[in-house]
């Protein structure tokens, strides 16, 4: 059917109530402005940064349409587009670029962040604005839809970018010894860069068997953290520490105990890291006031305590923040194309959107990893 033909869509829609999240129709987007794009999306996914709103601890205004991982194809273009036609095979980035050159930093926006109905990617279509300078090509030798390559090329619009990045934040050098906090998708793909770029050992710490099982499949050191101390298990393996440790879990973190405690991971990345070695974070902290859209939101706090004299004492540096998978989107694409990377071994599931329910509770009790929805 014509996109002009179509009025609604289905997408799904987050209320404000946590850990509920419905399947609606929804207004199919339209070109507001010369330099938008409207893409038929094919494959979309959950992101583990998802459960934050899940979760009722972040978010905007709600209703709103969730998502930030997409891929499909250009359905419709404003008469200012020129770098892309109808018909073209796109990633969406999770960060959307404001289209003009910024004299002062801007903080990201992101899609799917509680703005309004229409700007999530875990729907039909997604009105993408500033095309130009926001979407991302796929190489016309893989213009197909095939499920397996698409698992690959989305991960390029958020994870593999965010874990890529995080590796870079550390401080990584080819022959580091690297230890990653958290196996899920961000997680293993940050163990997985780090293999891929000459890593000499990669410990990947989790508690869940599945998680650790796939850490295990691409070379990485499983280390469960409920079994005994994460950090006398890699010491016992690295006496002098590992040269870079990289957080990819965030604020949500929880111990042997399986209580949550924010300032977990931050004090076992200074305690494992060897002298003169490098931190990093891009698990999501964020902690907000309680709104209607973070109903729980003052359920973290914003600060959390640093082991400052140890980080002081072995002259650590630290890097973290949100990540533009952008700026590394061209190299990240060459490396699937050329069969060098694969990142969608992740996948644990692939669903049609009116099973996304199901599956937002699926993958918040870690029963899969990571969750793609296909449309027809």
């Amino acid at each position: 059917m014509a996109l002009s033909n179509l009025t609604t869509m289905r997408g799904v829609v987050y209320n404000g109530i946590p850990f509920n999240m419905t399947v609606q129709d929804l207004p199919v987007p339209t070109i507001v402005h010369a330099t938008d794009a409207i893409v038929k999306i094919t494959t979309s996914a959950l992101c583990g940064s998802d459960l934050h709103v899940y979760h009722g601890v972040n978010g905007g205004t709600p209703p709103w349409n969730m998502g930030h991982e997409a891929m499909g194809y250009v359905a419709e273009i404003g008469s200012s587009v020129s770098w892309f036609n109808v018909g073209d095979y796109v990633v969406i980035p999770d960060t959307i670029s404001t289209g003009h050159l910024e004299m002062e930093p801007e903080a990201y926006s992101f899609f799917g962040n509680g703005a309004e109905l229409t700007q999530g990617l875990q729907s039909e279509y997604a009105l993408v604005p500033f095309a130009d300078a926001n979407l991302i090509p796929i190489p016309l030798s893989h213009n197909t839809t095939n499920a397996t390559i698409e698992q690959d090329y989305l991960t390029v619009s958020d994870i593999f970018g965010t874990a890529w990045s995080v590796i870079d934040w550390s401080g990584f050098q080819p022959g580091d010894t690297v230890a990653v906090f958290g196996a899920g998708p961000v997680g293993l793909l940050a163990a997985y860069s780090a293999i891929l770029r000459g890593a000499s050992a990669v410990y990947s710490v989790d508690r869940i068997q599945d998680r650790l099982d796939r850490a295990a499949s691409i070379g990485a050191i499983p280390i469960n953290f409920v079994s005994s101390d994460p950090v006398e298990q890699i010491l016992a393996h690295q006496p002098a520490g590992v040269m870079r440790a990289v957080d990819c879990v965030g604020m949500e973190a929880v111990n042997a105990q399986l209580e949550t405690q924010q300032d977990l991971i931050i004090n076992e990345m200074v305690a494992v890291t060897h002298l003169g070695g490098g931190i990093a974070q891009v698990g999501v902290t964020s902690a907000q006031t309680n709104s209607a859209g973070a109903p729980l939101g003052d359920t973290f706090s914003p600060n959390v305590t640093f082991p400052m004299s140890d980080f002081f004492s072995k002259r650590l540096s630290f890097q973290s923040g949100p990540v533009d998978p952008k700026e590394i989107a061209p190299m990240l694409v060459d490396l699937i194309a050329s069969g060098k990377a694969a990142p969608g071994f992740i996948s644990s599931a692939q669903i049609g959107i009116e099973e996304a329910p199901e599956y937002y509770q699926r993958f918040d009790q870690h029963e899969e990893i990571k969750v793609y929805i296909r449309f027809p």
